[in-house]
């Protein structure tokens, strides 16, 4: 996969696959999601990448990412909250 948004290869960890079969997630969710959801950053590498689903009744899909060489996805949660800013 590759991300338009981002200009980077997608790739997908081990632990975000398996998270996304146990979530019933595939990868053109996740690939829609790296590009039209919100996304907000920890750090200059770091963030999350969210998306409310209305055809799913999981609150908000997110991916964490590790912005690099490539956009890396190291899970993909659901019943997602932000968290709120200090």
């Amino acid at each position: 996969m590759f991300s338009q948004r981002f200009g980077k290869v997608i790739v997908l960890t081990d632990h975000a696959r398996e998270r996304m079969a146990r979530r019933d997630i595939d990868e053109s969710l996740v690939l829609d999601l790296i590009e039209t959801g919100e996304v907000r950053m920890k750090d200059t590498t770091r963030g999350w990448i969210a998306k409310h689903y209305t055809e799913r009744d999981d609150n908000l899909v997110c991916v964490a990412v590790v912005l690099e060489t490539a956009l890396v996805i190291k899970t993909v949660l659901h019943h997602f909250t932000w968290e709120l800013e200090p």
